[in-house]
């Protein structure tokens, strides 16, 4: 346990939240891969509280000596992790399956051990980031106990990794996880109503556990419990940091969630906006979370602005491409049976994404783009400019080639003008129907708005 008790006194030294988080993680760091093994085979069950606080204490490599208060709450978390660690070494090694709710039941030990010394005050506010490695890893052991009691129940509506993970009602099946969130409830409660000054208080790790609880809640469905969150986020405005001041990868998370629950709610523009501050606040290097992000955000942008993504943007983001670009080429075209195809076949996934019913409002686009054409296509007036007067049918027969479902039978008028007639409403076109004559008159100056005509 030697190594443990070093890096502890040069975290110590340093002031180094992360350096002290790390003394307890789950996961042996690449150059120490038996670094577990070893903490764990250098004690036992009878001594490990004893071993521990000698360890703080007497370590020949210990050069600050600390009050009584600081060596017993250090040695009760680092005797939680020790038998964490027994229990994830367990899981680990065993030949049948692994025992994942019982390496739940010992993180969370530790977890509650070391809420319980940020209550009484002992923890500074340096420390935060050891909660965070609770949290973290709370969350993560959770999952995997639901999954393995899912799996042992031998029932295929449990299995995970398909379309039924995101419908609710599966009663009792995220058992360890919803326990989880009310631990990580708990470590948000700590933060956001510590009352010391803003340069000792634990408020400074609101926007982290804020963002475990999003992820928790999503996980089991229930986003609507992040409202929860935000209005308590909102009623304590007055005296927390602004959000600018807390870093950067904490802003990006919260950004992110807010624009996906604005869009789940429907609200675009904020959706727009959440998405946009948090894309363009993303590390370059962090792939995964932008994906994340266009994923929403391409959906967006189509209903707020009928923006598509560039074919430069989409291929830097080859799962995104793959997912996108049949559809974006549909709607650029104006091919509705192309675009009916696509969406489709790409159904399970926007399904599980939740951007399906967004997505599917994009067949307004790719009709007004089919539209378009039949005006681009139309002949000149005595003027040599396009006429703005098309007849109704002219539409009509393009809708009808276009669906090519519905290849030969008739469209009738009244079709074609509720469709034109929608397409006026949402702003897509700009003119009006003139029923008497059978004609859409289109206006002379930008016809169809946002692209260039």
């Amino acid at each position: 346990m030697e190594v443990l008790f070093r890096d502890f006194q040069t975290a110590c030294q340093e002031g180094s939240g992360p350096l002290l988080a790390a003394t307890i993680s789950p996961i042996a760091p690449p150059n120490y891969l038996n670094r577990l093994d070893a903490i764990y085979k250098d004690s036992n069950a009878a001594s490990i509280s004893r071993d521990v606080a000698f360890g703080l204490t007497k370590s020949a490599h210990a050069v600050i000596q600390y009050p009584n208060p600081q060596i017993d709450t250090w040695t009760e978390i680092y005797s939680a992790y020790w038998y964490a660690i027994g229990c994830i070494i367990a899981a680990a090694q065993s030949t049948s399956k692994p025992d994942w709710l019982r390496v739940y039941m010992a993180w969370k030990d530790l977890a509650n051990t070391i809420i319980k010394h940020y209550s009484s005050g002992v923890l500074e506010a340096w420390t935060l980031p050891v909660l965070y490695m609770a949290g973290k890893h709370l969350r993560i052991f959770a999952i995997k106990a639901d999954e393995a009691a899912a799996a042992s129940g031998g029932d295929d509506t449990f299995n995970t990794g398909d379309i039924q993970e995101d419908i609710a009602g599966d009663f009792d099946k995220n058992q360890t996880l919803e326990d989880a969130a009310r631990v990580i409830n708990r470590m948000f409660t700590l933060c956001i109503s510590d009352r010391a000054p803003l340069e000792e208080s634990r408020k400074w790790g609101l926007y982290y556990t804020a963002n475990l609880q999003f992820k928790t809640y999503f996980k089991l469905n229930s986003p609507s419990l992040c409202k929860n969150v935000i209005r308590a986020l909102g009623a304590g405005r007055t005296d927390m940091p602004d959000l600018d001041a807390f870093p950067r990868s904490h802003i990006v998370t919260w950004k992110y969630y807010v624009g996906v629950l604005r869009f789940l709610e429907e609200d675009y523009a904020g959706a727009e906006e959440s998405l946009t501050s948090a894309w363009h606040m993303c590390h370059r290097s962090a792939t995964r979370n932008i994906k994340l992000i266009l994923t929403y955000l391409i959906p967006t942008c189509l209903l707020t602005r009928q923006l598509l993504p560039s074919p430069r943007l989409l291929a830097l983001y080859p799962h995104l491409a793959e997912l996108f670009t049949p559809l974006v080429d549909a709607i650029r075209s104006g091919a509705l049976s192309t675009f009916d195809a696509a969406l489709a076949d790409g159904e399970a996934e926007f399904v599980k994404r939740r951007i399906y019913l967004t997505l599917e409002r994009g067949r307004d686009m790719c009709l007004r783009n089919l539209l378009r054409k039949v005006y681009l296509a139309a002949e000149m007036d005595e003027e040599g400019k396009r006429r703005t007067r098309i007849r109704v049918d002219e539409f009509g027969a393009a809708i009808r080639l276009g669906e090519r479902g519905v290849e030969g039978e008739n469209l009738e008028n009244d079709e074609v003008e509720c469709m034109v007639a929608n397409m006026i409403y949402k702003n897509l076109i700009k003119g009006y129907i003139s029923r008497a004559h059978g004609m859409v008159v289109l206006s002379k100056n930008g016809a169809f708005p946002g692209t260039g005509i």
